[in-house]
């Protein structure tokens, strides 16, 4: 078996390994408001997340192929499987360091610092235009589009069941968020297994094993199978802090933030091609719909904790991703 067929299949297994993190780290994205409401159990509720995560990552492949090849321009061959080695490794540190403290940062964006990071210390062109288009304008847009969309939801919603019961509005609206936990499920399968895909599909590409950037049907069962299984292994540290140290959330908020957050995901992936961070987009729905309340529930010190980690996750990605660029070139190259 030659060095390039065995560097190829490493990397497979490296990026299903960052497939597996991505789905126990971001867990908490589909699932933190449906468990903290008591909505649903938490092992239902990660069952539910595992099998819509599987059937969102069968919906499409365009967030792939922008991951696979808008963003960087990886050369053929060694050098090349070194910089996706490089790439992954960056990401999984950060979701790791993430995790371990609570924090739900982005796994995208995770991803992206460390493809800049790799081909930046491989002197490889970066397609700034793309990293721009494509992920900084959609990271910063994103968020204040779920905010301000679950906050006039909530509005909407607390306006039309003003003169109804509210334990019978409670309860018909725990029943509604187990709809809309599987449809942000659904959409962190359609948004995150992709990435993963696009990934190898790059591995396949510069080590000579396919010409093209369509995904083959073995890669979308593997990124989805492993994405499924993180997720059922859970994230029970970020899941708390989603859930309860943000804001305390009843279903009807629970129900908005969920809803803003896969609608908000559907349309990044179906119409703009766009990797957008699941953590963002739930983390400001629920800061949208908790504001409804008054701005003084929402515990802002936590949320400014999570935005700093937003800020620090692509350059701090980038910087691992690079480093282990050195060390495998020193190796490999």
């Amino acid at each position: 078996m030659d060095l390039v067929l065995l560097a190829t299949i490493a990397i497979v297994v490296i990026a299903l390994a960052f497939d597996y993190t991505n789905g126990f780290h971001d867990a908490a994205n589909a699932i933190a408001t449906s468990v903290s409401t008591r909505a649903l159990t938490p092992r239902a509720a990660l069952a539910m997340a595992a099998v819509m995560n599987l059937a969102g990552a069968f919906a499409g492949e365009q967030v792939a192929k922008t991951v696979g090849k808008g963003i960087i321009a990886a050369p053929q061959g060694d050098q090349g499987l070194v910089i996706v080695a490089a790439a992954l490794f960056g990401a999984i540190a950060w979701n790791l360091i993430t995790w371990r403290l609570g924090l739900p940062s982005s796994s995208t964006h995770a991803l992206i610092g460390g493809l800049v990071g790799a081909a930046l210390a491989g002197a490889q062109t970066v397609y700034w235009s793309g990293v721009v288009d494509k992920v900084v304008i959609p990271m910063i847009v994103s968020p204040i589009i779920g905010f301000t969309v679950a906050y006039l939801l909530m509005v909407a919603i607390l306006w039309a069941f003003r003169r109804r019961n509210p334990h019978k509005v409670t309860r018909g609206f725990r029943v509604a968020q187990t709809v809309s936990a599987a449809g942000m499920a659904f959409g962190h399968g359609l948004q995150d297994a992709q990435k993963t895909m696009g990934l190898i599909v790059m591995a396949l590409v510069v080590g000579g094993y396919q010409t093209d950037y369509d995904v083959p049907i073995w890669v979308t069962v593997a990124a989805a199978c492993a994405i499924s299984a993180g997720t059922y292994a859970g994230g029970w540290r970020i899941m708390r802090t989603l859930g309860r140290r943000i804001i305390e959330l009843d279903p009807p908020r629970g129900f908005a933030a969920e809803a803003t957050a896969a609608g908000v995901l559907y349309t990044t992936a179906f119409v703009y091609q766009a990797p957008v961070s699941t953590t963002h987009t739930i983390t400001s729905s629920i800061l949208g719909a908790g504001a409804t309340k008054r701005l003084s529930a929402v515990r802002w010190g936590v949320a400014g904790n999570i935005v700093s980690a937003w800020v620090l996750t692509i350059p701090a990605a980038a910087l691992v991703s690079a480093a282990s660029y050195g060390i495998l070139a020193l190796i490999f190259l």
